[in-house]
């Protein structure tokens, strides 16, 4: 084999190796990222069942459930458009509540349950994740512009400044 030769397969080997290492760690991130979805995504499909990932939004004020003698809970988290039935089988954090945040890491089943492997409360009332916050800011301004748009409709008092018997909110 001629020197020229050598340091072609050298080349190739090399080449190859960086190659398989890029791959086997481009998996291995993939495997281990787990995206955060609110409700109103999983209610549009934005999650096939049994896929991982992080749901997030307010528990619904009502929605616990315990199941005696075990430690499985239901309850319902919302984002004040849609709703996510979730059951967890673990003991549930100190500062979980009905009407507070949470996050909780696990799968859709085939009848659109939230199977939980962990549920985080949020820990501060003033603390969010970013995710959370901009998915409640998005429904409430979703809301409140339906509510325009139907006090638009129903008012017949417009030209007094009211809309549907209220005030006319100004824009900020």
């Amino acid at each position: 084999m001629t020197p020229r030769r050598r340091r072609l397969w050298w080349v190739l080997g090399i080449v190859a190796g960086v190659a398989l290492s890029g791959a086997l760690a481009l998996r291995a991130f993939q495997q281990n990222v787990m995206f955060y979805f609110d409700p109103s995504k999983i209610a549009a499909g934005a999650v096939k069942p049994g896929e991982r990932f992080r749901l997030g939004g307010m528990v619904q004020k009502g929605s616990v459930q315990r199941t005696p003698g075990t430690l499985e809970v239901r309850f319902v988290v919302t984002d004040f458009r849609h709703s996510v039935a979730v059951r967890y089988d673990n003991v549930l954090p100190d500062l979980f509540r009905e009407g507070a945040g949470v996050v909780a890491h696990g799968r859709l089943d085939a009848q659109g349950t939230f199977i939980a492997d962990e549920v985080l409360a949020k820990h501060d009332e003033k603390y969010m994740p970013p995710e959370m916050a901009r998915s409640l800011q998005q429904a409430a301004a979703a809301n409140a512009a339906d509510a325009r748009a139907a006090g638009r409709v129903a008012s017949t008092s417009t030209a007094t400044g009211t809309v549907g018997g209220g005030p006319v909110e100004q824009g900020r």
